[in-house]
């Protein structure tokens, strides 16, 4: 019942307009920081891989191995996609354009950061992201979603674009 009134209602889509609202302009201020500031990530990644060691570690190995032998190798290119996925994200969010997948990918970012064993705001973000995710289009129908997806499904069809963008609340 609550999953049906998150995914259709009104009332529902204004909640989660100005959490949606929120979670962007977070991410939009921390990308934008990045992009203006500059950023490198070898800190952050030779940290995360410290914190696996010990009697009672930060960040499990499995996950250390993976920032040691790729992230870690590849650190231009996350000194790139973190910033810049930072800004789409926040973008997206606060726009309402192509929402649920925009809360899709700060979910990934805000548990890649978890995993490297900073808490910081992920766990808050995490949280709302989920709502947003769930709520699939109606998330976005107070945004630019309103008038691109139903776009979307009228140029692609609508049974493949109803498997790419859950709910229906935007017909």
């Amino acid at each position: 019942m609550f999953i049906h009134w998150l995914r259709n209602n009104l009332i529902a889509s204004w909640l989660l307009a100005v959490i949606r609202i929120y979670v962007g302009f977070q991410w939009l201020t921390s990308g934008w920081g990045k992009l203006t500031e500059g950023f490198d990530a070898k800190g952050f990644l030779t940290g995360a891989i410290e914190k696996s060691g010990g009697e009672h570690p930060a960040v499990q190995g499995w996950w250390a191995s993976f920032l040691e032998h790729f992230a870690l190798p590849g650190v231009g290119l996350f000194n790139v996609l973190v910033p810049v996925g930072e800004v789409l994200v926040g973008l997206g969010l606060i726009l309402g354009l192509f929402t649920w997948v925009a809360a899709l990918f700060g979910m990934i970012m805000n548990f890649a950061f978890l995993f490297s064993g900073t808490v910081s705001t992920n766990p808050q973000l995490l949280l709302l992201e989920i709502f947003i995710v769930v709520a699939g289009a109606n998330a976005g129908r107070i945004g630019l979603d309103y008038f691109v997806l139903p776009y979307i499904r009228r140029r692609f069809g609508r049974r493949h674009i109803n498997s790419t963008f859950p709910g229906n609340a935007i017909r």
